[in-house]
């Protein structure tokens, strides 16, 4: 049986025609920024600037770093072709300003990260594992924390969960999502992220998984040795579930809850009816103030909720996945977006959002290994504008979302 995978350019699926809705991640081989600082360990004190009053923090999120064997093949080639040598910095060259640029600036990690460069992925298998330079890339690039919350979580096991936390820890970033760590099962990554008036806000990240087996539903197993795992597993605790973690979130001091959702049919450019009940369930709660969606590999859209946003899928950031790799794939599986958010809390405590975004598109080239394929270009209407127009219309196709289009 094919196990639904998130498959690149040495991995195509055997369907000739995108895969039917399943909540899979199938597909063919396919320093951080200042004033945000990230752990989910006790922290000293610091100065905030208070409940409930008036506070703005500009967040940026982008979708999924899907990292396929040929993605690191490039790799291989823009640090010099030696063996073991791993740059991927020019992928993210042109994004870099833009990702900067926030006050907080948030990841999605879809595949395991290898501390020392072994058991790396390779063509047509469907786990994973990346070299831990990915994540130096992305701190390099301005991004301040990364979700591990996937159907890829445990391709290495509870030790490649531990490996890919402290990767992303050593690379100078924050971590949310499944943890090998018993202890901090259901804690959130909160950062401290200094405002434009001079205080401090900290921001909440949780994360979680709609399966651990690598399946194409929803699934409520749990890996046996780390039956604290259930704490990220969104299935199997519901919204009530994720509501108690963002309240208590709040209760320690946490002035905003950031929910990343690995969620939705593959390949769908719309939610699903959980998807819309869950961001439904969360929204309407004061817990909650913003909704990332990730993991069905094309862009999905905006809506809002209570005055807060829900972004149902941010495409793929980074990924082999192209029509030109493999014919049955789709051609939005190229696109992502980097999404600006700005969080707002007023005189009284109330929680608004508001959401612009500059669509993205990665330059693959596979018939052109040596000109430097699999870079995360920023799309304008000229340069990519049937990109522009596929983004657009999906971001606002359920209306009212009030998310603005941006380019250079």
């Amino acid at each position: 049986m094919l196990l639904a995978g998130c498959a690149g350019a040495d991995e195509v699926p055997a369907a000739t025609a995108p895969p039917p809705a399943a909540a899979g991640d199938g597909s063919a081989d396919t320093a951080p920024s200042e004033g945000a600082q990230g752990s989910s360990a006790p922290q000293e004190p610091v100065e905030t600037t208070g409940a409930p009053g008036p506070l703005t923090v500009h967040l940026t999120a982008m979708g999924d770093i899907l990292t396929h064997s040929r993605v690191t093949v490039t790799a291989n080639r823009y640090a010099g072709g030696a063996p073991g040598a791993y740059d991927y910095r020019p992928m993210f060259a042109d994004v870099a300003p833009l990702l900067s640029a926030g006050d907080l600036t948030l990841c999605h990690m879809e595949t395991p990260l290898s501390p020392d460069d072994t058991n790396l992925s390779v063509p047509d298998v469907l786990i994973f594992n990346t070299p831990h330079e990915m994540a130096e890339a992305l701190a390099d690039a301005g991004v301040d924390g990364c979700d591990f919350a996937s159907n890829h979580t445990m391709d290495q096991g509870i030790q490649g969960l531990a490996d890919t936390e402290q990767v992303i820890r050593d690379a100078g970033m924050g971590y949310a999502g499944p943890t090998a760590h018993e202890d901090e099962a259901g804690v959130p990554e909160v950062y401290d992220v200094a405002t434009e008036d001079g205080g401090t806000a900290r921001v909440a990240h949780l994360a979680y998984t709609y399966t651990y087996p690598n399946s194409g539903i929803p699934t409520t197993s749990i890996p046996g040795e780390a039956p604290w795992l259930v704490k990220a597993s969104w299935p199997s605790i519901g919204s009530e579930g994720i509501l108690e973690q963002a309240e208590a979130a709040k209760e320690d001091g946490a002035d905003f809850v950031v929910v990343s959702m690995h969620w939705g049919d593959e390949y769908n450019h719309q939610p699903n009816a959980v998807q819309e009940e869950l961001a439904e369930d969360l929204l309407s709660s004061d817990a909650v103030d913003l909704i990332l969606g990730t993991h069905v590999h094309v862009i999905q859209p905006c809506a809002k909720i209570n005055g807060k946003h829900v972004i149902y899928g941010l495409g793929n950031f980074l990924s082999n996945q192209s029509p030109d790799v493999a014919p049955n794939l789709l051609p939005g599986t190229q696109e992502g977006m980097v999404a600006e958010f700005t969080l707002q809390r007023d005189a009284d405590g109330a929680v608004t959002t508001q959401m612009s975004y500059q669509p993205t598109r990665v330059d693959i080239r596979p018939w052109d290994m040596e000109t430097g394929p699999h870079v995360v270009r920023l799309v304008t209407p000229e340069n990519y504008p049937e990109t522009w127009q596929r983004t657009t219309s999906t971001v606002d196709s359920l209306g009212g979302c009030d998310a603005t289009p941006v380019h250079p």
